[in-house]
């Protein structure tokens, strides 16, 4: 078993949840359930309680393990025990394509703090040198301007336009798609 990721940045730090995480993962998506509402989908039964994020701890690092996926939660590096964030490099694909999606989320009160910019370069070096990826995909709600500005500062490009593409809040709905690659890439040893 390797050992998980820690990623710190200037004011950050990015892991994998663990066991004692659970009640700030709980107060941190409790408190931030309206903020996320527009952008995600339905919320799984159970959803909020410690039963659930109990076994998803489980479950994440068996996805890391198994090398599906890294979901990193964010963490200030002056408060490392309070959930701020969530980033998560989703559905790692080796072979012909050596890619993973990416996906985020920030607590409403850190909004444009510069955070999740922070986060989402720190991941993609980590996508890139140590994971060995080639390409980084991410996909936003025509609507959601600032995850689109977000991306593009951090070099992605508009790759196509999916319609009908995520169920969000129990609608069908169009996403932007765009995707970054490392012109560095070199086959892992």
């Amino acid at each position: 078993m390797a050992s998980a990721p820690r990623l710190v940045t200037e004011r950050l730090i990015l892991r994998l949840a663990e066991a004692n995480d659970v009640p700030s993962l709980i107060h941190f998506f409790t408190a931030n359930a309206g903020h996320f509402a527009p952008t995600s989908p339905l919320l799984p039964p159970g959803f909020l309680t410690g039963a659930y994020w109990r076994d998803q701890v489980v479950r994440n690092r068996d996805d890391f393990d198994a090398g599906r996926a890294v979901k990193f939660f964010l963490f200030l590096r002056d408060d490392p025990d309070v959930v701020i964030g969530g980033l998560s490099l989703n559905t790692i694909v080796r072979g012909a394509a050596y890619s993973c999606d990416l996906g985020y989320s920030l607590a409403a009160d850190r909004q444009g703090q510069g955070l999740m910019s922070e986060a989402v370069a720190a991941a993609i070096r980590y996508a890139f040198d140590e994971l060995h990826l080639h390409r980084v995909k991410a996909a936003y709600l025509p609507s959601n301007e600032r995850s689109g500005r977000l991306l593009r500062r951090l070099g992605f490009v508009v790759e196509g336009y999916a319609r009908d593409y995520l169920l969000i809040q129990g609608r069908w709905q169009d996403q932007v798609l765009v995707g970054l690659t490392n012109p560095e890439w070199r086959a892992p040893e």
